[in-house]
């Protein structure tokens, strides 16, 4: 709390609000004062008040200004919301929730917007998108999540179309030339996990205006190791297929290299 005093005096003749000195029971006229707060989460409370000593012909004001300064920092949400929608496999609640937990941990301006600006991305922590990611990841086998879907970005060459295919964001259209178009939300996007459900298929990030947001996000820090991650992953795969093939681990190793995940186009 800060206090700012203000004193001023005025001398009896010379102002006519002073007028009603002879009677000390008028209370002064209304005063009306308008600053600005040093900072946004600053509420200033104004109190004006008046004596006049007995043997004066001054009137005495004080106006004082007290502060209240609210805190601003911010306290990390909870994911329970988002664990308990993907436990329950309710994957369009748990993707409007992931939107929503993005604009919470994008700052004050996007939540008073209600969008993120791709601008904005910086501002999440890693920690917290490494948790939005490891949940996605935990309840659907791998098949969701942001590291995963960097991870095809990656093997399309960063090519958003060829990505938009691959994770089932477009459609391919029945025509003689062969097209795409972006399917219509929510609609025709899959809400359930399936043997034929694309790989990174969730979350969804809106790029009908502009890849840029997807991209900031995909490119964050908290996702820097997913293809160091992908890569120890194929080097271990292949170095176990070239034991004997008679090996019950190495085949078994076959097999899990066989259903592997392919990102290829």
């Amino acid at each position: 709390m800060a206090t700012n005093s203000l004193h001023y005096s005025i001398h009896h003749h010379h102002h006519s609000l002073l007028r009603r000195h002879h009677n000390p029971s008028d209370t002064p006229p209304p005063t009306s004062l308008f600053l600005k707060p040093s900072t946004p989460t600053t509420h200033p409370n104004l109190t004006l008040s008046h004596h006049t000593p007995s043997n004066s012909h001054i009137t005495f004001f004080s106006l004082s200004q007290t502060t209240h300064s609210s805190s601003t920092s911010q306290t990390t949400p909870s994911f329970d919301l988002l664990r308990q929608h993907l436990s329950s496999k309710s994957f369009q609640l748990a993707d409007e929730e992931t939107r929503r937990l993005l604009i919470v941990l994008a700052g004050e301006a996007a939540q008073k917007r209600g969008y993120v600006f791709f601008s904005e991305v910086q501002f999440i922590s890693e920690s917290d998108l490494i948790t939005i990611d490891t949940l996605w990841r935990e309840h659907s086998g791998n098949k969701f999540g942001y590291s995963v879907q960097k991870r095809i970005l990656e093997k399309a060459n960063g090519d958003y179309t060829k990505f938009f295919i691959k994770v089932g964001w477009m459609k391919k259209l029945d025509t003689e030339v062969e097209q795409y178009n972006y399917r219509s939300f929510p609609s025709e996007f899959t809400w359930e996990l399936n043997d034929d459900t694309p790989e990174g298929h969730l979350p969804l990030t809106n790029a009908l205006r502009g890849t840029q947001l997807l991209n900031n996000v995909l490119n964050h820090p908290a996702f820097a190791d997913t293809n160091k991650e992908q890569e120890d992953v194929d080097n271990k795969d292949n170095g176990a297929l070239t034991g004997s093939k008679d090996n019950s681990s190495s085949s078994k190793t076959l097999t899990q290299t066989i259903f592997k995940p392919d990102y290829s186009f």
